[in-house]
């Protein structure tokens, strides 16, 4: 009896067509690589860690932060590449920090003595690249916000906190900031970006089921060959997918070994 796990790239999924584009491309690959595991959903009003921690996880998009830290670690598959340019075709992403479209401030410094928006303590884009960014303007213990404006779990949500003007600033997930100008652009159009963090490895496709090395192989092959199989093309456009990479895992030390230094200062806001 072979395993049963289940895929799933809640991550990615930010609006119904970018949604809709991932779970067909999983579904290709589930099929391509022989495999019965279902692409489940998990709603966006279920913590997202809910789904990291079960055991059965076959091929799931996971923040690369909660993957450096886990143990034991989970069998990491491959990472997207996204297609858009300023990825370069590397398996990376960054932190777009946004404010509102028509706020005054035009460098992050001018939204100092503001409010910062931040998605949950455990996420590498939505909450550590923007304090670890912001170490540089610190002067001692001073706050540089006078409020956080959190959690509020997911980057859409940010998008949508700023453009109403419930908080000033905040980080976005670049790979999601370019799915939601995608798919989503009268909201998207209504946040601008005023700095970016320098890049780190991109969340990955993992599992926490134990995969016998042929299951693991048809399934990195899967991914890999969906770069070049015609049928996909209008998948991986509304992916904003170019391919796949299969990394070393220890790409993502990087993130386990930084995460402290955003708890260098309290009260950074």
């Amino acid at each position: 009896m072979g395993i049963s796990a289940v895929a799933n790239a809640r991550m990615y999924s930010v609006a119904p067509g970018a949604a809709a584009a991932w779970r067909a491309l999983l579904a290709w690959v589930m099929a391509r690589a022989g495999l019965d595991w279902p692409v489940i959903d998990h709603d966006v009003s279920e913590p997202i860690t809910d789904l990291w921690a079960r055991p059965d996880l076959g091929c799931v998009m996971m923040c690369g932060l909660p993957f450096s830290l886990r143990a034991p670690q989970p069998t990491l598959i491959a990472a997207p590449i996204p297609s858009p340019e300023r990825y370069g075709g590397r398996p990376i992403y960054f932190t777009d920090i946004v404010v509102r479209a028509d706020a005054p401030y035009q460098r992050i410094e001018d939204t100092f003595g503001a409010r910062v928006a931040y998605t949950v303590h455990h996420s590498q884009s939505g909450f550590v690249a923007l304090r670890r960014y912001l170490l540089q303007y610190r002067a001692g213990d001073r706050p540089l916000y006078r409020e956080a404006v959190g959690p509020l779990f997911t980057p859409r949500r940010i998008m949508q906190t700023i453009a109403s003007g419930d908080a000033d600033v905040g980080p976005l997930d670049s790979f999601c900031h370019d799915l939601l100008r995608l798919h989503e652009p009268e909201l998207a159009k209504r946040v601008r970006t005023i700095a970016t963090t320098p890049p780190t490895p991109i969340p990955a496709l993992v599992a926490t089921a134990d995969l016998d090395n042929a299951t693991l192989g048809r399934l990195r092959a899967a991914l890999v060959e969906a770069e070049h199989v015609p049928d996909l093309s209008a998948v991986r456009a509304a992916a904003l997918l170019k391919s796949f990479d299969v990394p070393d895992p220890a790409r993502y030390d990087v993130l386990r070994r930084q995460a402290p230094e955003a708890e260098l200062h309290h009260g950074i806001w």
